[in-house]
């Protein structure tokens, strides 16, 4: 038998991120890889031997501050090129970078950078005190001159710490470093339903994967230029936008955000052909003028033909999760799906769908857990960083990952979402962890019970909200309660994670087993008046 590493060994030998930067640069040097278009302010395009010598530049000065393999560095950022410029140099040196949500609180950010062992940052302008005052055990951190092109105020720009520019050292100096594939590459954090979220390890395989099918699964070629405007520091920016652009050797229009207004405009301006689309996107630009542009793909979780009339594209149905690098379900070109299909599993990935109480196998039409194999660091990440007891409870003995997502399996083998895990809330583009909201209410005391649900909203599809059910002798009253309960959450958890309304009840409604029964409190909640929208 051989071993499983020697055999990991071979699938992308002498290969890894670097090398792939330098196959297009070496091949197509003037080619456009990396356009930026800010709000406001100037852009730039970045050819790909410019990006190449660029992140070499980043990298070595990097080296200079003694960040060498393994080493890890906290990207804490909004969309922009010194983010981009420094997760590649990272990969450069053999470094991982760990990209970071901005919308996380300073005890999020502690926890993101102690857990992972950051040696250093590179964070804005607006977040350079907040990196600073919680991630104390960084050697340095690097501050970017504006905000992803919007000027920092005079209070921002007093941070005392020393500018991304001063880290570009001479790239050419740099030894070169042996492909090591299976070494890591990047840390994200993901939510789930452990209280903590989980710092998920991709590997060079797994972005040299990632380049590999992504383009096959979305139709994507050389010349074609993908959109991006969510967040860097999720996997659809990060693999399915920027590995899959890699893989085609095409281009990546980078935005700080989502604009609504511009949207229309960035896509004639760049001849942008590929976008990731979710639902706060697509009712954005609902109802206005479609212009004749170059737009061909929009990759969704579903198959939506209305969707395609609304704007004018062809729609390819792909599902996947941080933990499956890329797509890991397609529909294919040249077949008609079902609407609502979720399509069929990407080449590469096997699937099944399993009772998660019983581990019985689900037949077609029944609703069950949908499980995943393959290889890990390459179809499948790494690992949990330093959580032994996380990867014990997602992986089974003989390699199965457990998603969490609920699926049933229709006609022709196509696959169909039903619902995340029952303590997982979508809230926009971001997985929130239940059970991490309803310990930082239960750091407030006064509390005998609580469940947190997702309350249906227009653009959001989900906002939290808590059922609380008060410890008897409660001094408090409910609206004092409420508020602490409230101020806790904003102050150690990200915006997105604080809960819209404090509700409280004498009793909940249970299941089997006596568990509380979230479908009913969610059925409550929907029913309830609309919480406030929080102040921006």
């Amino acid at each position: 038998m051989l071993d499983p590493k020697y055999v990991d060994a071979f699938q992308f030998a002498g290969q890894d991120i670097p090398w792939l930067i330098s196959h297009w640069a070496k091949n197509k040097p003037d080619h456009s890889f990396l356009v930026w278009e800010p709000k406001s302010g100037e852009g730039r395009t970045y050819s790909y031997a410019e990006f190449e010598r660029e992140v070499a530049n980043v990298a070595a000065g990097l080296a200079a501050r003694g960040v060498t393999k393994g080493d890890k560095l906290l990207i804490h950022a909004e969309n922009c090129p010194e983010a981009v410029l420094t997760w590649y140099a990272c990969a450069r040196l053999g470094a991982v970078g760990v990209t970071t949500n901005t919308r996380s609180a300073g005890a999020e950010i502690e926890y993101f950078a102690e857990h992972t062992g950051c040696v250093g940052a590179v964070t804005q302008p607006q977040f350079a005190k907040l990196v600073q005052a919680n991630a104390r055990k960084l050697r340095f951190i690097a501050v970017t001159e504006d905000n992803s092109g919007e000027a920092a105020s005079d209070e921002e720009r007093a941070h005392g710490l020393e500018s991304f520019a001063a880290l570009r050292g001479d790239g050419a100096s740099l030894p070169a470093r042996p492909a090591d594939p299976m070494a890591p590459a990047g840390i994200m954090f993901t939510s789930g339903t452990t209280s903590r979220p989980k710092a998920v390890v991709h590997t060079h395989a797994n972005a040299l994967w990632a380049s590999r099918m992504g383009p096959a699964n979305i139709d994507m070629k050389t010349d074609d230029t993908y959109l991006v405007y969510l967040p860097f520091f999720h996997v659809n920016a990060q693999s399915w936008s920027f590995w899959t652009t890699l893989g085609a050797g095409g281009t990546v229009v980078l935005q700080p955000k989502f604009s609504a207004s511009r949207f229309w405009d960035v896509v004639v301006k760049h001849g942008v052909t590929h976008i990731s689309l979710i639902p706060f996107v697509f009712k954005a630009i609902a109802g206005k003028p479609i212009p004749a542009n170059k737009l061909k793909v929009g990759v969704f979780g579903l198959i939506m033909p209305e969707l395609e009339k609304m704007l004018g594209l062809r729609v390819m149905a792909a599902w996947g999760m941080t933990e499956t690098v890329i797509h890991a379900t397609r529909n294919d070109w040249l077949q008609t799906h079902p609407v609502g299909s979720m399509g069929k599993p990407t080449p590469g990935y096997e699937f099944a769908i399993v009772d998660p109480d019983t581990g019985r196998p689900c037949n077609q039409g029944e609703t069950g857990e949908l499980w995943i194999r393959g290889r890990r660091g390459i179809q499948l990440f790494l690992e949990y960083y330093d959580n032994a007891e996380a990867m014990k409870k997602s992986f089974t003995e003989d390699g199965w990952f457990k998603t969490g997502d609920r699926v049933v399996l229709g006609i022709e083998g196509n696959f169909f979402y039903k619902e995340r895990d029952k303590d997982a809330l979508k809230v926009g583009a971001e997985n929130v962890s239940a059970r991490e909201v309803e310990d930082c209410c239960r750091e407030v005391g006064g509390i005998a019970d609580i469940a947190v649900v997702g309350r249906k909203h227009e653009m959001l599809d989900q906002v939290p909200v808590a059922f609380v059910i008060r410890a008897p002798g409660e001094k408090r009253s409910e609206a004092e309660h409420a508020e602490a309960i409230l101020a806790n959450c904003r102050a150690k958890l990200a915006g997105f994670k604080v809960p819209r309304a404090v509700y409280f009840r004498e009793e909940f409604p249970t299941a089997t087993l006596e568990k509380v029964a979230k479908n009913k409190l969610r059925e409550i909640a929907d029913e309830l008046p609309a919480p406030p929208e929080p102040k921006r």
